[in-house]
């Protein structure tokens, strides 16, 4: 059996100067390709799931709510919704675009180009272990690694190379995961923005 990175929606809009900007999400990105730098073979697969909106519907609130609307984030053609400048993507195998006509939290609601979703892919290449970083760890982490562990990975979420929106959200989305069996190494960026 094989491993994966999955590396969850780090983009411009989610990092210092975005729409809907994270503390410490610039840093997470330059700390996953440092990681990724120094230890070529640690994973066997890498992936990265984006978001990727359209026409989302209610989830762009005008104004947000910041529970179930947010500002307009990672439009499909902005520079928002590509990925930060300081991810290496050289590696990155495949990615997942999630949420063009919904809200999409996990990258398991996401597909490729192709139409082939996250689950599908995994498992045609043999992966049962999934190692999980990126932005925010309170809600796209936190998604798509409570879908990984019900769709039957073996699921860590490195959690140093997360960043999280606020304290409160964060302790709930560790507890979720705690609960679901998924592993947790390290510990999460979260700042004042």
């Amino acid at each position: 059996m094989a491993n994966a990175l999955i590396i969850v929606d780090v983009q411009n809009d989610f990092c210092e100067g975005g729409s809907l900007a994270v503390a410490g999400g610039a840093g997470v990105a330059a700390g996953i390709s440092r990681l990724l730098a120094a230890e070529p073979g640690r994973w066997e697969h890498v992936v990265a799931t984006k978001d990727y909106h359209l026409d989302p519907g209610a989830h762009f609130g005008d104004p947000p709510d910041y529970i179930d609307s947010w500002p307009v984030h990672c439009v499909v053609g902005t520079s928002g919704s590509e990925f930060h400048p300081e991810l290496a993507v050289d590696r990155v195998e495949a990615i997942f675009h999630k949420g063009e006509h919904a809200a999409a939290y996990s990258g398991f609601e996401g597909h490729t180009d192709d139409g082939e979703c996250l689950a599908d892919w995994l498992r045609a290449r043999g992966v049962d272990r999934v190692d999980l970083v990126g932005v925010a760890t309170d809600h796209c982490v936190r998604a798509t690694a409570l879908d990984a562990a019900r769709e039957g990975f073996a699921a860590t979420v490195l959690l140093d190379l997360t960043a999280a929106v606020a304290p409160e959200t964060l302790d709930v989305a560790l507890r979720a995961m705690e609960g679901a069996g998924v592993s947790m190494r390290g510990e999460t960026v979260i700042r004042a923005a």
